[in-house]
């Protein structure tokens, strides 16, 4: 009786793993599988995207998320042509492409202001725009690099034909600065960071200092308007959910940054933790909620753009951007 009674038991045990196994299946068979493709190697822009996978707050929202990496194509081109869901790309990027009917569409900001500008080693003496003169730039060739630096050294009377420009190419800045230019572009949240481990001092120059039109949104999370107009649902999901991881890496730096080095272990520890530490209250900033946008921000950038040269015509702002995705 009992050998009987042990396998009816046995028996019924295994129909229950069996039954919650096949519900687990169920569940995720039943999320959306959707990419969202970064614009580089992961670093701490993307903690919060991380985070919301390792949290489970995508599955939250009905979703499957593979985060993948651009390779030659390049984020914003993946995005716009459908090879991807979503990607993080450049208000620079979104307005260039724009202009030239790309349907792309900026869904959130992940910082809300502009951490970038021009470095150098202290060593250097590049104190102001004016200091350019007769140095050595390195950068990645874009038209909008002497633009800039233009605009922020007419202020000065400067003249950036005086300024040599070299593509630096993969060329890391703390090689490049040693060896072949004085001064490069950097975001501070990752090389002024690693400058700061290394012990090396920077003469640091944001561009939003220089004009208000150059605090754009850099980096921000992309769709294209095929997405938007079949699928709203899973935009709002998706957004939801990161939305919710970045909020997560604001109030809980250290363990955001430890859900990002478990997702890219090759990253330096040290690095990524001080520049999470450093990051955390930007990516919200003054800004009502995470991701929130403004139009101004959005029409400014895009006159400077024009005013310069580096659009053939105005953009529509308007169409460029959306805060409807966002948590209310």
């Amino acid at each position: 009786m009992k050998k009987w009674m042990f396998l009816i038991c046995s028996v019924l045990l295994l129909s229950a793993c069996n039954g919650g196994e096949d519900a687990a299946d169920e569940k995720k068979d039943n999320l959306k599988k959707v990419n969202v493709v970064l614009d580089w190697t992961p670093n701490t822009n993307h903690t919060g995207l991380y985070v919301a996978k390792e949290k489970g707050y995508f599955k939250d929202q009905g979703l499957d998320v593979d985060i993948i990496l651009p390779g030659e194509a390049g984020a914003d081109q993946l995005v716009a042509s459908g090879k991807a869901d979503f990607g993080v790309g450049y208000q620079e990027g979104v307005t260039q492409a724009r202009v030239q009917d790309v349907p792309i569409v900026s869904i959130a900001a992940i910082i809300q202001h502009n951490t970038s500008g021009f470095a150098s080693p202290k060593s250097k003496g590049i104190t102001e725009p004016k200091d350019f003169e007769g140095k050595s730039y390195g950068g990645w060739g874009s038209p909008v690099e002497k633009a800039v630096m233009d605009s922020i050294m007419k202020q000065e009377n400067a003249d950036v034909e005086k300024v040599n420009f070299i593509n630096m190419g993969d060329t890391d800045f703390f090689t490049a600065v040693k060896r072949d230019v004085d001064f490069a572009w950097i975001y501070y949240g990752w090389t002024g960071i690693e400058a700061e481990l290394r012990g090396e001092e920077l003469n640091m120059m944001y561009v939003k200092d220089y004009s208000d039109k150059l605090d754009y949104y850099t980096p921000v999370l992309t769709t294209n308007e095929k997405m938007i107009d079949s699928d709203p649902e899973t935009v709002k999901a998706f957004t939801a959910a990161a939305s919710k991881g970045y909020q997560y890496t604001i109030d809980n730096p250290k363990e955001a940054g430890e859900i990002l080095l478990d997702a890219a272990p090759d990253l330096d520890k040290e690095l990524v933790m001080k520049s999470q530490e450093w990051l955390a209250p930007k990516y919200k900033d003054d800004a009502d909620r995470w991701g929130e946008q403004k139009l101004e921000v959005w029409e400014n950038y895009a006159s400077w753009m024009y005013e310069n040269g580096l659009l053939d015509k105005k953009l529509e702002s308007k169409k460029a951007f959306t805060n409807e995705f966002l948590p209310k």
